[in-house]
């Protein structure tokens, strides 16, 4: 069965580190993006994989402060949000689309203090 579980939440502080893992049952890893949901704003992406060269891609908001990465190993997608900001808070989700059919995580609770 086709499944993403997020681990990593929690509360994060100004200036600080969080990471987030997603593993993903069977779902290919290379398809898997991270959206994030904040308080009253509509759901972004926040971070994905290029589908094609290797490359990444992210939000403006978050460029240059948080890394999308994968393990195909083991299966899990990874984000790492660095420099954390109040406007961070939010739920981030794990996402993938097959074909026609679209797969997301139940989201992990990212709250930033400042």
């Amino acid at each position: 069965q086709e499944r993403l579980v997020e681990s990593g939440g929690g509360l994060g502080q100004a200036g600080g580190s969080l990471k987030l893992s997603c593993l993903a049952s069977g779902i290919n890893i290379r398809t898997v993006d991270w959206y994030r949901q904040a308080p009253v704003k509509q759901r972004e992406l926040v971070a994905a994989f290029s589908p094609y060269g290797g490359g990444t891609r992210y939000a403006d908001s978050v460029k240059g402060r948080f890394i999308i990465s994968r393990d195909v190993t083991k299966n899990t997608a990874y984000l790492q949000m660095n420099n954390l900001k109040p406007e961070d808070t939010g739920v981030y989700c794990c996402h993938s689309v097959i074909f026609t059919a679209e797969y997301w995580g139940q989201g992990a609770q990212v709250p930033v203090s400042s």
